[in-house]
């Protein structure tokens, strides 16, 4: 999430994949829903200079792919750094039009209640590109390598993962940072799995009780850095059919944040609105 990068807000392109294909692949749809996370710090080196950390995400995703899907996203956290502490507060919304391959970012963080990044712009596929302007602070326009967005990410994972492939490379675009890079990333897909009876957050999650899940694991890459490297960030969640994720892992390296979903609430059908077609 973003810099945090939710698993939700994460996006991805399978390299020489057709995009149609796939996205048929998960018939089942990105079901609307709110969910809250409460963070924790799981573990933080000494070269970090945190103590400790609390925090709350929430994640609001709504609409359909022929209508387009638009998401509201608050990352508040509470961090102490032994000389005093400092409260963070990551805001994004987006929306996007899977069919048009478009793309629409707003992105704020604030330090204290200071604003100290704002980022905007649009993005579309084109020519085998990802054309983006910048509306602001800056306005400015650029060409990136193809890359997918956000839904077009999860539709795609979900459809790999539906048929059994483990591991594959990709590139996405999500808005983050400064709204002017692309992300190479390693996607790890496991086995479904079945939820234990002593999950604590089934209670939380009950109408995912009786689905299964992915466990997924993605490495985000510097696409400008060349050989070897580390990845820059390393997130891992359960992934449900549906598109819902819980039990996070976000991993930064010299700190590891922990998410739990403390809340979902789904708002309406997935694909609701989007008339079918039956052949004549």
């Amino acid at each position: 999430m973003y810099p945090l990068r939710l698993a939700t807000g994460a996006t991805l392109v399978l390299l020489g994949l057709p995009l149609a294909g796939v996205v048929e692949a998960a018939p089942t749809g990105l079901v609307p829903h709110r969910a809250v996370y409460d963070i924790i710090l799981k573990q933080a080196s000494d070269r970090s200079g945190i103590e400790s950390m609390r925090g709350r995400m929430v994640y609001e995703f709504a609409g359909s792919t022929c209508k387009g899907f638009s998401t509201n996203f608050r990352f508040v956290t509470r961090i102490d750094m032994g000389d005093g502490v400092r409260v963070t507060d990551q805001r994004s919304t987006t929306f996007e039009d899977v069919a048009a391959g478009r793309f629409r970012f707003d992105n704020k963080s604030y330090t204290d209640d200071q604003l100290d990044k704002d980022v905007s712009g649009d993005a579309a596929d084109a020519g085998g590109k990802v054309k983006i302007e910048l509306t602001g602070p800056d306005r400015r326009g650029l060409e990136l390598a193809e890359s997918r967005f956000p839904a077009e990410h999860m539709l795609e994972v979900i459809a790999r993962a539906r048929k059994g492939e483990r591991i594959f490379e990709s590139r996405i675009f999500d808005g983050s940072e400064d709204g002017d890079q692309s992300f190479l990333t390693t996607t790890i897909v496991g086995k479904l799995q079945e939820p234990s009876k002593t999950d604590p957050e089934l209670e939380v999650a009950k109408q995912l009780v009786g689905a299964d899940y992915w466990p997924v694991s993605i490495a985000y890459f510097n696409d400008k850095a060349v050989g070897d490297q580390e990845p820059i960030y390393n997130q891992s969640f359960k992934l449900y059919e549906n598109g819902v994720t819980r039990d996070l892992t976000l991993d930064y390296g010299d700190f590891v944040l922990a998410g739990k979903l403390t809340k979902l609430e789904v708002l309406g059908n997935p694909e609701a609105g989007c008339q079918q077609t039956t052949p004549q």
